[in-house]
């Protein structure tokens, strides 16, 4: 009630839907000459149904979900995708979010549009990881020495960050979470949703989300608050190879 602009970053749908709508939560506080900046990443109907509700009170509202995890957080190099509010942004892309992060972009003034972006970004980070998980899954069951590979791939055209952070640790299992793999799912699942409705032929991204919904829903494995490249133990465990064989026995 004292702040002028809150912002709000929440891990889930339903943490998000919980302090926004508690009888003491984000929009009891809002009212004339307030303003909500929600950075979650979540269905485009719940920021729509935020969005309505604040602009009903005379308040603003701007989504604003964030392409980064815990490191990008921590040293102010997260990527705000914005939608909403044009005078919000503009008020505060210099004077806030620029403390939080590297870059921001506004891309419509009809609130789901950051949404949108922010789902194709992490539907095709978690389908690059999958990949990777069993490419390197399929070079380790064929004699190739995984950290070479991951050398090589880190030559070409094909190199990523992503590949470069996360490959070393997938390969000895360590999984310390930046990203919880449940999270990654979530996003995963929203976006196949979105494709599904766009009328998007998706299949790769499909077959990229059932393999992290296995993941995730994997009571042995039990990897789901692990990071998002835990995957590559899903990968593991659904091949027969003998170097996979070894590695679960090894687990």
């Amino acid at each position: 009630e004292e702040s002028s602009i809150s912002y709000c970053m929440l891990s889930t749908p339903e943490a998000s839907k919980a302090v926004f709508e508690a009888d003491d939560g984000v929009l009891a506080g809002v009212g004339e000459g307030k303003s909500i900046v929600d950075c979650a990443t979540l269905a485009e109907a719940d920021m729509l149904r935020m969005n309505e509700a604040v602009l009903k009170k005379g308040g603003r509202f701007l989504e604003a979900p964030v392409s980064g995890s815990k490191a990008p957080a921590a040293n102010g190099s997260l990527i705000f995708l914005c939608a909403g509010s044009k005078d919000l942004f503009s008020e505060i892309e210099d004077n806030g979010l620029n403390v939080m992060g590297k870059a921001s972009h506004f891309f419509s003034e009809t609130v789901g549009f950051g949404t949108r972006a922010k789902l194709v970004v992490n539907s095709l980070m978690g389908t690059m990881v999958a990949a990777y998980g069993e490419a390197l899954a399929l070079a380790e069951n064929t004699g190739l020495d995984p950290t070479k590979m991951i050398e090589v791939i880190g030559q070409g055209a094909i190199q990523s960050p992503v590949y470069a952070l996360k490959g070393p640790k997938m390969i000895v299992k360590d999984h310390a979470p930046n990203f919880p793999l449940k999270h990654a799912h979530k996003d995963m699942k929203l976006a196949s949703d979105m494709a599904k409705a766009a009328n998007v032929e998706f299949s790769v991204m499909d077959k990229a989300e059932e393999l992290f919904r296995g993941a995730r829903s994997d009571e042995e494995l039990n990897v789901a608050d692990l990071d998002f490249s835990a995957v590559f133990e899903k990968v593991h465990k659904d091949s027969e190879g003998e170097f996979s064989k070894k590695r679960k026995r090894e687990s």
